[in-house]
């Protein structure tokens, strides 16, 4: 399989692009201070999860629930000012180095288009950290069903139809197994994997999938994609 095959790479945002795990971690030791030191990833990374489940709905939105009821579990501050403090973290979670970088070399070659659980105004915020390097985004807002419900991605193969593109132009680029590389593979998309966790224990801030997913792509950041793009084209 070659990437000349492609026309279109489509993005997960959250954990691929942006480093939503060093987000939560950060925002939760700088509140929670010396009682959240001593605290494991693993430790903070439970209580969100059951938090954002019992929050589903726009990031932008229900992130300060989200952060009160785990905070709250985790004996940290969990009061107004607390979750107001992690809100306006939320906005900043900062990319991962390679991020912005390796989307510039990739849209040289590439229509990219954002696929993201984030809504729209939540997913600005992140476009904007990463250099704007998007030529089309499709949010929660736009499919109304977040990944991976299969009707993200038939809304997004809608989207890019307009466009001119078919299934088969479009590689999948994702760190979750949970959200993305499983249920893009069972609808017969190519994908690539970025394990972005390589080497570590667990799913982290992720909710384990029931199987890892063989891709047809494997790397450990965007950089080493945007670096074997590079290679099989010629720079």
């Amino acid at each position: 399989m070659s990437f000349a095959d492609f026309k279109v790479l489509t993005f997960d945002i959250i954990g691929t692009c942006i480093d939503f795990e060093k987000g939560i971690l950060d925002g939760f030791r700088a509140i929670g201070g010396s009682a959240a030191a001593s605290l494991a990833d693993d430790a903070i990374f439970a209580p969100y999860l059951t938090a954002r489940a019992k929050y589903p709905g726009r990031s932008s939105v229900v992130m300060r629930d989200v952060y009160r009821d785990a905070a709250r579990e985790l004996g940290l501050p969990h009061d107004d000012a607390a979750a107001d403090t992690f809100m306006r973290h939320f906005f900043q979670f900062p990319a991962f180095p390679d991020s912005a970088d390796a989307l510039r070399r990739l849209r040289r070659r590439y229509r990219l288009v954002a696929m993201t659980n984030f809504d729209r105004v939540a997913y600005s915020a992140s476009a904007n950290t990463l250099g704007l390097p998007f030529h089309d985004s499709v949010t929660v807002d736009d499919a109304q069903y977040p990944k991976p419900d299969p009707r993200f991605f038939s809304y997004n193969l809608g989207r890019q139809s307009a466009f001119g593109y078919r299934q088969e132009d479009i590689l999948h680029v994702a760190q979750s197994q949970y959200h993305d590389i499983g249920v893009a593979r069972e609808l017969g998309y190519k994908v690539c994997w970025i394990e972005r966790r390589q080497g570590q224990k667990g799913f982290g801030g992720t909710p384990e999938p029931k199987q890892v997913t063989k891709p047809d792509f494997h790397f450990a950041s965007l950089g080493e994609l945007a670096d074997a793009v590079e290679r099989e084209f010629g720079r």
